[in-house]
C-alpha cells in the first residue's frame, strides 16, 4: 500500500474515532467560546450589576466554561457535564439570567458531543440535558419549559446534522480512493501485461532460431528491448502523474509522450514484431478528441491486441479499425484466430475484458467483444468525442 493511500486510511479510521483536526478544534474553541462570553457574559454583568460576591462568582463560573470548551472536541463528554453543572450554578446564583442561557456553553457541548460522538452516548447526553426542564417550567411556566427544550433538542439535532454530513463526505472520500486505486490498477495492468505479452512471445522466437537464425534472433531481442524501454517509459509517466510535486521534478524534463491514438503504429509495430500481421485503418482527424476518451481508446486496442496474442489460437492477422465520424469514436479489433469455448471464457474470466469494458463506461461510451459467426474475435466499442463521464 502507498503512502497517500495509508494517510487516506488514517483520515478515515480518525473519523471513525470521532476525532477532530487541531485546527477545526482550535476554531471550534473560538467560536463557542466567543458565543458564551457574548451571551451569557453580558447576560451576567447586567444580571449581576448590584449583587455584589454572586457577580463574581458567576463570571469565574462563565471563565470556567469557557476554558473547558477548549477541550470539547476531545472530551465531549466530560465537558458537558462541566458546563452543565456550572450553568446551573450560574442560574442559581443569578435566578434573573434563564436557565436556557445560564446552560448555553452545555447546549454548545451537546451540540459538539452529537456531532462527533455515536449516537447512543448523544441520546443518553440529551435525555440528561432534559432533567433539568422542571425548573425551566419553575421559573419561566410553559413558555420557558417549551424554550428550554427547544433549544436542547434543536442543539442535539444540528449536531446529528453535521454528524451525516461528516458521514457523506467520509463515503464519498472512500469511493473516490476506491475508484483512483482501480484506476492505476487498470493503467498499470495495460502496460504490464502488453508488454509482458510481447516479451515472452519474443523470447521463446528468440530461443527457437538461435542457433540455425541468429540475426532473427537478434531481431526478437532488439524487440524486447524496444517493447521494454516503451513499458518503462509509460509507467514512469505514470508514476509521475501520481507521484507528488510532479510538476516541480519534472520542469526542466522532457516528457515522454502518454498513450494516445496518435500512438497506434507504435503499438501495432510492437505486435508487428511477435509475427503477426496488424493492419491499422483510421479515419477521421483527432483534432477535438478529449484526452479521456483518446487514452480509453489507446488502452482498450492494446488490451485487444495484448489478448489476441496469449488467447487467439492459430492468430496471424489482426485488424483494428478507428473511425471518428461526428460524434462518436468507433474502435473496432478483429482478428482470424480460432475462437473455441475456453477462449471466450478465458477472455470474459480475467480483467482484460472488463476492463475494457469499465474504460468505455467511464467515459459514456460502450462496448461489446465476442466471438464472430465466420470466425475470429471482435471487440467493438463506441465511444463519444467528449468525456461525458
Amino acid at each position: 500500500m502507498d503512502r497517500s493511500s495509508r494517510q487516506s486510511d488514517d483520515v478515515f479510521a480518525g473519523a471513525a474515532r470521532g476525532e477532530v483536526p487541531p485546527r477545526a478544534a482550535r476554531a471550534l474553541w473560538w467560536g463557542s467560546a466567543g458565543l458564551v462570553l457574548a451571551v451569557l457574559g453580558t447576560s451576567v454583568l447586567v444580571a449581576g450589576a448590584e449583587r455584589g460576591w454572586r457577580l463574581l462568582v458567576a463570571v469565574a463560573l462563565v471563565v470556567v466554561q469557557v476554558c473547558a470548551l477548549r477541550r470539547q472536541a476531545r472530551a465531549p463528554v466530560a465537558v458537558l457535564a462541566v458546563n452543565a453543572a456550572t450553568g446551573l450554578a450560574v442560574w442559581a446564583l443569578l435566578p434573573a439570567v434563564t436557565l436556557t442561557g445560564a446552560l448555553l456553553a452545555a447546549q454548545v457541548s451537546l451540540c459538539v458531543l452529537s456531532a462527533i460522538r455515536p449516537r447512543r452516548v448523544s441520546v443518553g447526553a440529551l435525555a440528561a440535558m432534559c432533567l433539568p426542564a422542571p425548573l425551566a417550567f419553575g421559573a419561566g411556566g410553559t413558555a420557558g419549559l417549551a424554550v428550554y427544550l427547544l433549544t436542547v433538542v434543536l442543539a442535539w439535532t444540528a449536531g446529528q446534522w453535521r454528524r451525516a454530513q461528516q458521514e457523506r463526505t467520509r463515503a464519498e472520500m472512500r469511493r473516490a480512493v476506491v475508484e483512483e486505486r482501480a484506476r492505476i490498477a487498470r493503467e498499470v495492468h495495460d502496460v504490464v501485461a502488453h508488454t509482458l505479452s510481447v516479451v515472452v512471445i519474443q523470447a521463446g522466437a528468440a530461443d527457437d532460431v538461435f542457433t540455425q537464425r541468429p540475426e532473427q534472433a537478434r531481431q526478437a531481442l532488439r524487440a524486447i528491448e524496444t517493447g521494454a524501454r516503451s513499458a518503462l517509459g509509460e509507467l514512469r509517466l505514470l508514476l509521475r502523474a501520481f507521484g507528488p510535486g510532479e510538476e516541480e521534478e519534472g520542469a526542466g524534463e522532457q516528457r515522454e509522450p502518454g498513450p494516445s491514438l496518435a500512438r497506434l503504429d507504435e503499438l501495432a509495430d510492437t505486435v508487428r514484431a511477435t509475427g503477426m500481421t496488424v493492419h491499422v485503418h483510421r479515419e477521421g482527424a483527432l483534432v477535438g478528441l478529449s484526452t479521456a476518451v483518446d487514452v480509453a481508446a489507446y488502452r482498450i486496442v492494446q488490451e485487444a491486441l495484448t489478448n489476441t496474442l496469449r488467447h487467439a489460437v492459430g492468430a496471424d492477422e489482426v485488424s483494428v479499425r478507428v473511425t471518428i465520424e461526428g460524434e462518436c469514436v468507433k474502435v473496432t479489433v478483429v482478428d482470424n484466430g480460432r475462437t473455441p469455448q475456453s477462449r471466450s471464457a478465458a477472455v470474459g474470466a480475467g480483467r482484460g475484458l472488463v476492463g475494457m469494458k469499465e474504460r468505455a463506461r467511464l467515459v459514456g461510451g460502450s462496448l461489446r467483444a465476442g466471438p464472430l459467426s465466420g470466425g475470429g474475435f471482435e471487440v467493438a466499442a463506441r465511444l463519444p468525442v467528449e468525456d461525458v463521464s
